[in-house]
């Protein structure tokens, strides 16, 4: 797998430039149609939330498409972003498989 250079996008520029824009859905209509509260939905679409697995679900239904799609866009951000947040993690061993007799 070849390394992204740039972010992917986070799901919640997807969920505006996708579904809210082409609608003219606000942020407090999309609040009300997913039943959460306009703060929530927010944090989402200003991309300074994330989408949790209910929040897919929701969306899904909302706008016609899958959780996985949700989640999975979500994944992706939050992977790269801890990636490239920190080297600590490529500083871990692989665990090498052991060759023992047993008794």
């Amino acid at each position: 797998m070849r390394a992204r250079k740039r972010p992917p996008t986070h799901p919640g520029r997807i969920l505006k430039s996708h579904h809210l824009e082409p609608l003219s859905i606000t942020i407090t209509e999309l609040a009300k149609i997913l039943g959460v509260s306009r703060k929530t939905a927010s944090k989402i679409v200003n991309e300074r939330g994330a989408v949790t697995p209910d929040m897919a679900l929701r969306l899904s239904r909302a706008f016609n498409t899958t959780p996985n799609l949700w989640l999975g866009l979500q994944l992706e951000y939050d992977l790269w972003h801890a990636a490239n947040a920190s080297k600590e993690w490529r500083r871990v061993r692989r665990v090498e498989e052991r060759t023992s007799a047993r008794v």
